[in-house]
């Protein structure tokens, strides 16, 4: 009978413990592919290009003053500076032949390309930095794709809502899911939590044994969880190829270990705390119409 009862509480806190673990996996997922967007969305801001083309009559004083305030500008991320002989070897590669041999001269102007940071990366920001170039001696044109800003932002907002919804709605689920799990698994054991009552328990003493099963199974179902996610990563990259830890951030994968892990010991001790109070107020004859 003992061997009985035993291998079915291990039962019923195995399948807790799994039934908790995929669905923080599942949230895990979520958070990790939202902190992917949110560097792929950095990445995309950052390499839209600026290009200030530059007068053929420029001083090299106003050049090097034009240098130092780019240098020292916020906006910046990256510049580099193209001369008129590079900028005709580029577009000579391209053609196929040196557009100066049928010209007679270089049609080309010396430029600086500029990668702007992220956080200027908008049509209301880029703007104004053009104005601003454009304000500069020896700058005689200042040229970057707006169209292309716009629909890059649209659609990275649209991306950003839409990952957003999802993980709201997975926590949502996870709770409930988590909530549901707890809650069978202590209607099999309200009999248990009644006599412990009637023969003079506290209730901090009726509690506490499951509240210390309840965080045990947490803990374990998202470390499972962590080495679930991770190793999941780790073979996309390593069989696929493809660059998932280079997107995420040690920083930002130690968050969402994190994140799981506090996910994983809080919602099943709120879900505990909530139905085993519920089994200690209700009365006994009550227990044989739920």
């Amino acid at each position: 009978m003992k061997k009985v009862t035993r291998s079915k509480f291990f039962n019923s806190n195995l399948t807790t413990t799994i039934s908790i673990a995929m669905v923080l996996f599942l949230v895990g997922l979520i958070i990790t592919l939202s902190l992917i967007a949110h560097q792929a969305t950095r990445y995309v801001k950052e390499n839209i290009t600026i290009t200030v083309v530059l007068s053929d009559s420029i001083t090299s004083p106003d050049l090097a003053s034009l240098n130092r305030r780019i240098d020292t500008a916020p906006y910046v991320k990256s510049h580099n500076f193209i001369s008129k002989d590079s900028a005709l070897s580029e577009l000579s590669a391209e053609l196929g032949e040196d557009p100066q041999m049928l010209l007679g001269y270089n049609p080309l102007l010396s430029s600086i390309e500029i990668n702007a940071s992220a956080d200027y990366a908008t049509p209301e920001q880029m703007t104004s930095i053009k104005r601003e170039l454009e304000d500069y001696d020896g700058v005689k044109e200042v040229i970057y794709h707006r169209e292309m800003m716009e629909d890059v932002n649209k659609n990275l907002q649209s991306i950003t809502l839409m990952l957003a919804a999802v993980a709201l709605l997975m926590l949502i689920v996870s709770v409930g899911l988590i909530n549901n799990t707890i809650r069978l698994q202590l209607y099999s054991r309200r009999f248990t939590i009644s006599t412990m009552r009637l023969v003079g328990a506290t209730p901090w003493f009726i509690r506490r044994p499951f509240i210390g099963r309840s965080l045990l199974n947490g803990f374990i179902a998202a470390v499972l969880a962590i080495g679930i996610l991770e190793g999941s990563l780790y073979y996309l990259q390593s069989y696929y190829g493809f660059p998932l830890f280079d997107l995420v951030a040690p920083f930002n994968v130690a968050v969402t270990s994190g994140a799981m892990l506090l996910l994983g010991l809080l919602i099943p001790l709120v879900a505990t705390v909530i139905a085993v109070g519920r089994y200690v107020r209700i009365k006994t004859n009550d227990l044989y119409r739920i």
